[in-house]
């Protein structure tokens, strides 16, 4: 058996090997097989609001590392790769407003959605232009104002994602609105998978989060699995801060506290009554790791209330424990490890889609 087969039987599985944590080798396959092909967030449609706006990005700085440009051609929303087709330079440096993109090194052209235009000097170049010298437009999906795209799709984004908006349906999206200064980048000194893991069992909340577990009702914490994602739902132990369901939601007589969605293989977006918390697991090395967090604000009077509350706290508790785990996993008594048949569903799940991944 591979070291990362896992049983289907959770109550038969062990965890896979500890290499997953700590082997260089490995964090670089990870790269190409679970991370290229996943469906990633590039942030709000408000980054190029009218035509001719153009938003620079990059996919996982530091890992994935590809440089995008997000475009607003006629109102239609492009995405392209920000790489010129003649020398590689990044295209566009700043967000900007543009008629055209050309490249500032030898001033090669392109329209807005990535058709190669002109060239000076090139009269002379047989076979040319060809299609290699458009900009590559990458697959480019909206829920809301939320803007995704793969760099090498696997499977379509409704694989990744349809569960998820099929639930939350009755959710009044334009009312999120973005606010970078409830924004902020944690650096977490462990294993980008390791942080997953934690965040995808309720199991630990009674014994590291002495806050959230004053407003969760843990006995009726539950998970749900999906093809690539998976849901924790947060039930409170009283009417504060709870959603207010219309009846066609599925969710509809239940005191839902919080939605905790995870998205393979490192998105977490968490929806409580006040809007929404975006987590982007970055790894950075395989001991290291950067925790975006993207607050979405639709209701400002039920802000920091509930389990939506003391976010921060919550987690530098997380922080602290799989710091602790990232240096326990290197022992040399340590290889694997078991599942709780009712608490551990979510890493059970995710650990299979690893191991799927991985091939």
């Amino acid at each position: 058996m591979s070291r990362f087969s896992i049983d289907p039987d959770i109550a038969k599985a062990r965890t896979p090997s500890k290499d997953l944590y700590t082997d260089a080798q490995l964090f670089a396959e990870i790269k190409e097989k679970l991370f290229a092909p996943s469906w990633q967030f590039i942030g709000h449609t408000g980054l190029v609001p009218t035509p001719g706006d153009t938003y620079p990005l990059t996919i996982l700085e530091g890992y994935l590392d590809e440089p995008l440009v997000l475009v607003n051609d006629n109102n239609t929303l492009r995405l392209l790769s920000n790489v010129c087709t003649h020398r590689g330079n990044l295209v566009v440096n700043e967000p900007c407003k543009q008629a055209h993109l050309r490249c500032r090194y030898h001033g090669r052209l392109w329209d807005l959605d990535g058709a190669f235009r002109s060239m000076p000097e090139f009269k002379e170049v047989k076979d040319f232009p060809t299609p290699a010298d458009d900009l590559k437009q990458l697959p480019l999906r909206q829920w809301g104002k939320w803007l995704f795209t793969a760099l090498n799709p696997a499977q379509s984004f409704e694989i990744f994602w349809g569960d998820i908006v099929a639930r939350l349906h009755w959710l009044p999206l334009e009312k999120y609105t973005f606010r970078p200064d409830l924004s902020r980048d944690f650096t977490v000194r462990a294993n980008w998978a390791l942080y997953c893991e934690n965040y995808l069992e309720g199991f630990h909340i009674p014994f590291v989060h002495a806050g959230l577990n004053t407003v969760i009702d843990f006995g009726n914490y539950t998970t749900e699995l999906f093809a690539n994602a998976n849901l924790q739902l947060g039930i409170a132990k009283d009417d504060e801060a709870v959603f207010d369901l219309p009846a066609s939601a599925k969710d509809y007589g239940k005191k839902v506290a919080a939605y905790y969605f995870f998205i393979f293989p490192n998105l977490m977006f968490n929806f409580y009554p006040w809007g929404l918390s975006i987590n982007i697991v970055k790894p950075k090395t395989q001991s290291e790791t950067t925790v975006t967090f993207l607050t979405y604000v639709a209701d400002e009077e039920k802000y920091n209330k509930g389990a939506g509350s003391g976010l921060d706290t919550v987690e530098l508790e997380d922080e602290e424990v799989v710091e602790a785990v990232q240096k326990g996993v290197r022992s040399r008594f340590y290889s694997h490890g078991r599942y709780s048949v009712t608490r551990e569903q979510g890493t059970h799940h995710f650990h299979r889609l690893i191991a799927k991944y991985l091939g």
